[in-house]
């Protein structure tokens, strides 16, 4: 059953990083969206040391291990618990700075989820050095967007040195640029080790920082996010290790063992993308409230609807809907740490926040009129902010497509 109350472990995480997203982030939001690709480094140097000195309790890799604290208590794992409400409060704080963070993003995810022990110790344990390090995901390609099995990257075994071989371009690659350039870091690369074999022949591949054929081509200049770096990715005759596979190298082609096994990164990293939404929604309720308040306008709750203004109405359905899309994220993360299957609940949560927080952010605007358009409030940044959460990690479109899937009983073949 889920547990509504914090573990003590989550709340000193939540303490530590709401105290950086009041003094270190909010400071800044607004220099570094006017400063697309600069680095945060006083930001990033912070948290790498922070999460250091908690001994990883506040890594942004979850651990299948239980920390001191779980087992004194004999409570499951709570590592993506833990995760979730750590970036819930850094996207509050902003969420491009957000994903800046050292210490596991969604290249991590991927190891975590489909990695053999020996991976996980080799790739994650670069997380723990001295100085910061990031990871990202190399998925999205020129004519492969939610589409993957339209990816056309390949992977081909060369037996003499029993390396793969990764050839094609990747595009949109989260915190390329500083996984592969400002840092000993790594991307996980998706590609395909038999065209013939369609999903069946996809896998994932570790390419770690400073491997030849490996280059980062452009950096896209964005909507929002800006901080944040996103970049194009060429990889020719690039060669990797054998056992940098995440998981099996054989191909059954009556099966998509393997795909799935690569899907299930999302399983996992889809309610870390929920919760971005819901700080940034969050957000912006508050400063909503506040401006309300300043202009005599108190939300009176309680009161029969018919009693209540428009505006009142707006701001508590507003509410409602954030709090909703909340609780799937937290059963979504619950089931991630115990182990039970979840693609449903991760893809219901990740559709629902980001559904949420571009109407929560869109309506904020059209409330305070010409000051919530203008740039003398954070509120327009939040809205150009918001509408990535529906768009990596699955648009709103795909995971429709999966819910409807895993709630009718179809294979993905039957329903498009």
């Amino acid at each position: 059953m889920i547990d509504f109350d914090k573990p003590e472990a989550i709340q000193q995480v939540q303490n530590l990083v709401e105290t950086v997203a009041v003094n270190m982030m909010r400071p800044v939001s607004r220099y570094f969206d006017d400063h697309e690709h600069e680095i945060p480094w006083d930001y990033i140097n912070f948290m790498h040391q922070a999460t250091k000195a908690m001994g990883g309790a506040a890594s942004m890799a979850p651990t299948d291990k239980k920390s001191k604290d779980e087992k004194k208590d004999k409570r499951p794992p709570i590592g993506y618990q833990r995760l979730v409400h750590m970036v819930e409060m850094l996207a509050w704080g902003d969420a491009g700075m957000y994903l800046c963070t050292p210490g596991g993003m969604l290249g991590s995810a991927a190891v975590s989820a489909a990695g053999t022990p020996e991976q996980k110790k080799k790739f994650l344990s670069k997380f723990r050095g001295d100085k910061p390090v990031f990871d990202a995901m190399a998925m999205t390609e020129p004519q492969a967007g939610s589409d993957t099995s339209a990816i056309r990257a390949t992977a081909v075994l060369d037996k003499e040195t029993n390396e793969w071989i990764l050839n094609g371009e990747k595009i949109f690659v989260t915190a390329g640029h500083k996984a592969l350039i400002d840092s000993d870091g790594f991307i996980i690369v998706w590609a395909t080790i038999d065209p013939s074999a369609g999903r069946a022949g996809m896998r994932s591949f570790v390419v770690e920082a400073g491997t030849p054929g490996c280059t980062v081509t452009k950096l896209e200049y964005k909507l929002g996010i800006r901080v944040s770096d996103t970049a194009s990715i060429l990889l020719q005759d690039c060669r990797v290790p054998f056992e940098n596979i995440l998981g099996s190298p054989e191909v059954e082609k009556r099966t998509t063992k393997g795909f799935k096994g690569a899907m299930a990164t999302f399983d996992a990293t889809r309610p870390i993308v929920a919760a971005q939404a819901i700080g940034i929604a969050r957000a912006t309720l508050e400063l909503l409230k506040e401006e309300l308040e300043k202009n005599g306008v108190v939300i009176r709750y309680g009161l029969p609807r018919q009693k209540l203004t428009n505006i009142e109405r707006e701001f508590i359905d507003m509410e409602m809907m954030l709090h909703s899309a909340w609780l799937l994220v937290l059963k979504a993360v619950w089931m991630a740490d115990n182990h039970i299957h979840n693609p449903r609940e991760a893809s219901m949560s990740k559709l629902r926040a980001g559904d949420v927080v571009v109407k929560i952010t869109q309506k904020a605007i059209e409330i305070l009129g010409p000051l919530g358009y203008s740039r003398e409030l954070l509120l327009e940044k939040w809205f150009r902010d918001s509408k990535i959460t529906d768009l990596y990690e699955g648009t709103g479109q795909i995971n429709r497509l999966v819910v409807a899937r895993n709630v009718l009983g179809y294979r993905g073949s039957q329903l498009r």
